[in-house]
């Protein structure tokens, strides 16, 4: 039985699907401001090993992951003043990640929701909100009344008594000490790009997207949502709050947070000088599935410390991890080919011994009788080979067959 560490209930609990043997799986994507670093990937990795692991359990898996084109940081870091220009800066660093991902066998999900394009699934789900009365407005924006909704802080252990209430946050990230009613919709700015809605001009906040887009593609409920510690508060937080607030359903039975990753021993800093993107590393002439291999090096759970020495134990190591895997790969092909000739030889035999005794009994036998007995060991010889059973084919034969006469 699989076993997850959830973080909503703080134990390591069984793991069970809704839908028995289908698992609808939402990823937070990355923030496509700038190209996606080391850190990310971390998270990024522990992802694709989660879902390549359910595969192999036996589970058919839905994945759906985000692409955060629209933020604070994204329209910073662009300085467009229109969706058009925002999105053409955005979707060079959207190509850029995929193209990251591809060096590190990073699977594509199954569907890839770009913020940008579910703007009135946004619109209607905070319009559904208001209808509830956990929104309300001021100079143009609409904020989520946490103070509503009885269940907030549920994920992040968060104690809501010290809540100032009416108190209002618009950044998209905050610590919880800063804990406020948060923006659902930004009014707009001037030089900022924004939509025409029914709700009026502006743009999504943050938390309100992934909401939205995993709805829309995995149901009101859901079996697994994961992404970094860094988004337990506020992000998803406020993700189970306006979804749940909205539906009246559980939102997601499952939560899985992968933790940071540290650089020689340091918080990972541009003004440090330890700020890698995979191209960064690539330019150093780093193999990325070392990389790959340093970054699932750790369990997901526990802090990487990320060090060159360890990418160099991980150059040095995979290759020979490679062959190895390699050549268990063929001895298992050929132990299981070896296990196939045997159970044919051992059916075969069976079939020798059952026409045998066919033969015998046959000098006494009823033809008609005779004629009906080969037809059923015929049949049962089919069942068998469709199922793959020989071992069982090789009792029945002998079994029926003697038994017939």
């Amino acid at each position: 039985m699989l076993k997850i560490s959830n973080t909503l209930s703080g134990k390591l609990e069984e793991f069970h699907p809704l839908d028995d043997k289908q698992v609808r799986m939402y990823t937070c994507g990355p923030t496509v401001y700038d190209y996606a670093h080391i850190g990310n990937f971390r998270t990024f990795v522990f992802q694709d090993v989660l879902k390549r692991y359910l595969r192999f359990k036996g589970y058919q898996v839905a994945h759906v992951m985000n692409i955060t084109d629209v933020d604070d940081k994204t329209i910073r870091n662009s300085g467009a003043s229109n969706p058009a220009q925002l999105r053409a800066y955005t979707d060079q660093f959207t190509a850029a990640f995929f193209e990251d991902c591809g060096k590190l066998r990073i699977e594509r999900p199954d569907i890839v929701a770009h913020a940008t394009d579910h703007i009135p699934e946004m619109v209607a789900l905070i319009q559904t909100l208001n209808s509830k009365g956990y929104t309300y407005e001021k100079d143009g924006s609409i904020y989520f009344r946490i103070s509503q909704f009885k269940d907030y802080g549920k994920l992040s252990k968060l104690d809501a008594e010290g809540i100032l209430a009416g108190a209002r946050v618009d950044v998209d990230e905050y610590g919880k000490q800063d804990a406020r009613d948060f923006v659902l919709w930004k009014a707009t700015k001037n030089g900022e790009p924004h939509w025409e809605t029914a709700l009026g001009p502006g743009r999504p906040g943050w938390h309100v997207e992934c909401s939205a887009m995993s709805m829309k593609y995995l149901g009101e409920s859901f079996d697994l949502h994961c992404g970094a510690v860094d988004l337990v508060f506020p992000h998803h937080e406020n993700e189970i709050a306006q979804s749940e607030a909205a539906t009246e359903k559980p939102f997601v039975r499952y939560w899985m947070h992968g933790e940071h990753l540290i650089v020689e021993g340091e918080k990972m800093s541009k003004s440090k000088g330890n700020f890698y993107t995979l191209r960064d590393l690539a330019e150093k002439g780093i193999d990325p599935l070392a990389v790959r291999y340093a970054l699932q090096s750790v369990p997901y759970r526990r802090q990487l410390n990320f060090t060159f020495d360890l990418l160099h134990q991980a150059g040095t190591h995979f290759p020979y991890k490679l062959h190895a895997v390699g050549k268990a790969l063929d001895h298992a092909g050929e132990q299981l080919a070896l296990k196939r000739r045997r159970r044919r030889q051992h059916a075969d035999n069976a079939r020798a011994r059952g026409l045998r005794c066919r033969f015998d009994g046959g000098l006494h036998a009823d033809e008609r009788h005779f004629r009906e007995s080969d037809a059923q060991v015929l049949q049962r010889r089919r069942r068998s080979r469709i199922a793959g059973d020989d071992d069982d084919l090789a009792t029945a034969i002998e079994q029926e067959t003697c038994d017939g006469f």
